[in-house]
């Protein structure tokens, strides 16, 4: 197969010896030489300059060397995707997430994965991000998706996605008609906010406190929908994420402030346990998600 030539020439060209290659490949050095030399038959191009010492690449051979370790790469990726249509995906996945990950972006891409993987069981737990991170840190669940940032060093976080912070209002408040909202006209206003340990509200206690906006009055609830309601009811101002709120701005039940602030934007990560074991159904599933 080309694949083979191509393997050659790259090990070649990283361990600059011919002899070398060989060993790690397996293959006698006149092996090594026919498949460099089928190589340059084929671009009827020189590739590699030898020495007894050392091998060097020709500006032909740069080239062939960059995109060979492309071509091998996509290759094995190709083997591996077709080594999991092969291998049926079976097993339970035991799933948590924070609230807003897991009442409005989690749901149709489990639906996705349900239908091509019918015979993995998926229970969801939601919470808030400190609760996730409780359990998966116990093992309670295998996969965890959070808002925001932890440290936890027995834990393995992989970058998911990135989520857009607005500020709401209930329709027809004060600052609904300005075109920007300062961080000083926002003194002394009503907000309705998350409980503590909720990624939704460490991002508003760091907005607060980063813009020195004194609070007038705060509300708590422990859901995102719940924060939603009341801001709809006109209870107060609120930072939610524009996943949330998107039905409610299109039908004009809220509507969004626009203020001159850089932080309007959070990070959502995936997280598992560093000494949980993989299971095909889990490498399929984070491979999906992040495909």
């Amino acid at each position: 197969m080309i694949t083979d030539a191509l393997r050659v020439f790259v090990t070649v060209v990283e361990q600059q010896h011919f002899s070398k290659a060989g060993e790690l490949l397996n293959l006698s050095q006149p092996g090594v030489s026919l498949h460099i030399r089928n190589l340059e038959n084929e671009f009827a191009v020189k590739l590699l300059h030898r020495s007894p010492k050392q091998v060097r690449l020709t500006e032909a051979g740069a080239i062939l060397y960059r995109h060979a370790k492309q071509m091998l790469i996509h290759y094995e990726e190709a083997g591996r995707e077709i080594r999991l249509l092969q291998d049926e995906v079976t097993g339970t996945l035991q799933l948590g997430a924070s609230f807003t990950i897991g009442e409005y972006v989690l749901p149709a891409r489990l639906a996705e994965f349900a239908r091509q993987y019918p015979l993995v069981s998926l229970q969801v737990t939601i919470g808030n991000t400190e609760e996730i991170i409780a359990a998966v840190r116990s093992n309670r669940l295998d996969i965890g998706f959070i808002e925001g940032e932890t440290s936890d060093s027995d834990l393995s976080i992989i970058p998911y996605m990135k989520d857009e912070m607005i500020l709401v209002a209930p329709f027809g408040h004060p600052l609904s008609g300005e075109i920007i909202v300062e961080d000083q006209m926002l003194r002394n206003e009503i907000w309705v906010l998350r409980e503590p340990g909720s990624g939704t509200r460490a991002f508003s206690d760091r907005f607060l406190q980063e813009s020195g906006i004194p609070v007038k009055r705060s509300y708590v609830f422990n859901s995102s929908q719940g924060v939603k309601e009341a801001v709809s009811a006109g209870l107060g101002l609120s930072l939610l994420s524009r996943w949330i709120v998107r039905k409610e701005l299109a039908s004009g039940e809220l509507c969004e402030l626009r203020i001159r602030h850089t932080l309007t934007e959070r990070d959502f990560r995936i997280i598992r346990h560093k000494d949980t074991s993989d299971t095909l159904a889990m490498r399929v599933f984070i491979g999906k998600l992040l495909a």
